[in-house]
């Protein structure tokens, strides 16, 4: 059972919701963005989503935009994301999943990176831009190395397709709650529950929602018909404010908080 399986079926026997937060590796800069991951953790994420920052982010909002741009203007790499988990690790046993675009890891080379980043303590990896029917290179290397292949589905994806990508996939289904890009919204598609509920039936992994949860409310409904919430934006929005100073890992994990508390 991978670290990922195990933190799932931990939630279940416990009756909670799993909380999975998205940081962008080396936002604002190298040492603060290791000092938000740990915060985070310590604030009560199930799960890390690391980002790798890529220039052209196509599925990701001006948020997330800025903080890829942020994060590469700092000299952030593939390599040097691969070493912040590494370092993270050190201290937090909780699952990393690496959140990224392919062309960063097409030109680091796929297999060698899914080498390096189970070696760096990483336990899956999510590819924004491959779809199910192209991801005959990748996943299986993820899979030879000992990576979780996170499949993504969204309101557009047919419950047949789904269920292609969820057999070719371990650890959770992230399942996109909206027709569109990242980015705090304040509530969701009337119908995403429904959705949700349709594709947990269809599903044998558990199914995390993301894009658009932004306040521990948005996180509790979502908590009654997923089995874990995805929240990225809304914490990379406190990284933008506070920037490097002191008080910004303290302000995430506040928020991280108040987010897991309304799944337990």
């Amino acid at each position: 059972m991978s670290r990922i399986e195990e933190v799932f079926a931990s939630l279940a026997r416990r009756g909670e919701k799993g909380l999975v937060v998205y940081l962008t590796a080396g936002d604002p800069d190298a040492g603060s963005s290791l000092a938000y991951l740990r915060a985070a953790a310590d604030g009560g994420a199930d799960i890390l989503e690391v980002g790798i920052p890529f220039s052209d982010p196509m599925a990701d909002g001006p948020t997330i935009q800025a903080a890829s741009r942020r994060a590469l203007d700092g000299g952030m790499t593939v390599d040097r994301a691969l070493s912040m988990v590494r370092d993270l690790r050190k201290t937090h046993p909780l699952p990393v999943v690496l959140f990224g675009y392919y062309n960063p890891f097409f030109s680091y080379g796929v297999r060698r990176f899914c080498k390096v980043a189970k070696a760096s303590g990483a336990d899956g990896t999510l590819v924004v831009d491959l779809p199910y029917e192209e991801a005959g290179e990748m996943a299986p290397e993820a899979r030879m190395a000992g990576l979780d292949w996170i499949p993504l589905a969204s309101p557009t994806s047919s419950l047949p397709r789904i269920r292609k990508a969820v057999d070719s996939g371990s650890g959770f289904l992230y399942l996109i709650s909206v027709t569109g890009i990242t980015g705090a919204r304040t509530s969701l598609p009337a119908d995403v529950a429904a959705w949700a509920k349709a594709v947990k039936l269809r599903s044998r992994l558990p199914v995390a929602v993301g894009f658009g949860i932004s306040t521990p409310g948005m996180a509790r409904g979502v908590a009654g018909f997923a089995d874990a919430a995805v929240v990225g934006s809304a914490c990379v929005k406190i990284v933008e404010k506070h920037g490097a100073s002191r008080t910004g890992p303290e302000a995430l994990r506040r928020f991280v908080r108040s987010l897991k508390k309304e799944l337990r």
